[in-house]
C-alpha cells in the first residue's frame, strides 16, 4: 500500500503507522536524517509488554535501534537493526536494555555518523548506580549501517544522572548534548558542546534554568531564533507542551508557554515531543514529531507528526491535524 499523507488519527486512539511491507513500524523516540536525497528514520525498538521477571516494563528494547528510509516521507521501507543489542551477559549491551531517544548526527570534518542516546543497562530500570543513568555514544561510516558502540558517560560530572536527551547539530558544523540532569531532586535541562567529532562533552555547557523539571527536547533554529520544544516529567501521563527560544543555545532562554493551539485538555494532543527536522529544498518548512507512548504495548505507539508554525518573529505554533500532507499543506 502506498501513502500519500500523514495519518495522526483521532486524538483519543492509537494509530500505529505501517512500513511498506505492511509491518508496523516500531521506531520509539527517535529522529529523521536526511542523506543524499533520502530521509531516513531510526528509533528503538520495544518490546509488545512489559516483562515484570527482568524490569519494571517502559521503553526496554530486545532489538536496539532500527532505521527506515523514504524518498517522500509518507513510504517507509524498513533497513534493519543499525544498534543492536547482545546476548552477553558481560557486555554492556545486554537485553533487555534501552537506547532511549536515540539521536544521529553526520560529523562533516570526520566524514562519521554519530549516535548519542540515553543508555540504561540491563534490565532496563533507571536507577542512580553506574549503567543505569547514562549517556551512550556509537559511530558508523554509513548512516544505514551497523553502528559501533563506543560506551558511555556521565558530561558533566558523575554525580549528575543523564535522563531523557537529545543531540543538536548546530548550522556552524558544532554539536550540542541536551539533557535533564539529575542531582537529588533538582532536575533541569542543561546543554554541552560536543567535541569537534562529536565523541566526546568538552567543559562548555550551560544550565537552562527556565527549563527545569522539563524534558523531551526538540530544538531548530528559524529566522534567528532558537525554538526549543519540551515536556513536563509526568512518566507515561500526559502533559501541556511549553517552548523556549533564545538567540543563542548556550544562553537568555525565555519561556514562551504552551505553542500547541486549541489543546483544550493540555496534554499536548496527547503525545510528546521528540525531534523536529526540516523538509528539505522548503525553507521554513519543519516538522514536529511526537509519540502518543501506548503503555499496554509499547510496539503499538502512535507517530504524531505535525506541522510546526511560526506567526510571528520569535512565535512557534503546533495546531493538530488527524491527516495531512506537506503538498496541501504548504501551497
Amino acid at each position: 500500500m502506498m501513502y500519500e499523507k500523514f495519518t495522526n488519527g483521532p486524538l483519543n486512539e492509537f494509530f500505529p503507522w505501517a512500513d511498506t511491507s505492511g509491518d508496523i513500524i516500531n521506531a520509539s523516540d527517535g529522529g529523521v536524517i536526511y542523506v543524499d536525497g533520502v530521509y531516513y528514520w531510526y528509533g528503538q525498538a520495544l518490546r509488545p509488554l512489559p516483562v515484570a521477571r527482568d524490569g519494571k516494563g517502559g521503553q526496554t528494547t530486545t532489538v536496539g535501534v532500527v532505521m527506515y528510509k523514504s524518498a517522500d516521507l509518507y513510504n517507509w521501507d524498513y533497513c534493519g537493526v543499525i544498534l543492536p543489542v547482545s546476548d552477553n551477559p558481560t557486555c554492556e549491551q545486554y537485553a533487555p536494555m534501552r537506547y532511549e531517544r536515540p539521536k544521529i548526527v553526520y560529523n562533516d570534518k570526520a566524514k562519521k555518523f554519530v549516535l548519542w542516546c540515553h543508555y540504561v543497562k540491563y534490565p532496563g530500570d533507571h536507577g542512580d548506580t553506574k549503567g543505569t543513568a547514562e549517556a551512550g555514544i556509537a559511530v558508523c561510516d554509513n548512516v544505514d549501517g551497523t553502528y559501533q558502540w563506543l560506551g558511555t558517560t556521565r558530561p558533566i560530572d558523575e554525580k549528575g544522572l543523564v535522563r531523557d536527551s537529545t543531540l543538536y547539530k548546530d548550522h556552524d558544523g558544532t554539536a550540542y548534548f541536551i539533557y535533564d540532569k539529575q542531582v537529588g531532586d533538582d532536575r533541569c535541562l542543561h546543554i554541552v558542546k560536543l567535541s569537534e567529532d562529536y565523541l566526546s562533552c568538552t567543559d562548555d555547557y550551560r544550565r537552562i534554568d527556565v527549563c527545569f523539571w522539563r524534558e523531551a527536547a526538540a530544538i531548530v533554529f528559524y529566522n534567528g531564533w532558537y525554538f526549543m520544544f519540551t515536556s513536563g516529567l509526568t512518566s507515561w501521563d500526559t502533559n501541556p507542551a511549553l517552548y523556549y527560544r533564545a538567540r543563542s543555545l548556550m544562553g537568555g532562554w525565555e519561556a514562551m508557554g504552551d505553542p500547541c493551539i486549541g489543546d483544550v485538555t493540555g496534554t499536548t494532543f496527547e503525545s510528546q515531543s521528540t525531534f523536529i527536522f526540516p523538509v528539505e529544498g522548503n525553507k521554513g518548512q519543519f516538522i514536529l514529531m511526537c509519540e502518543r507512548h501506548n503503555t499496554q504495548n509499547f510496539e503499538r505507539c502512535s507517530y504524531i507528526w505535525l506541522p510546526i508554525n511560526f506567526p510571528a518573529p520569535g512565535e512557534m505554533k503546533v495546531e493538530y491535524l488527524e491527516s495531512w500532507c506537506i503538498e496541501d499543506y504548504w501551497k
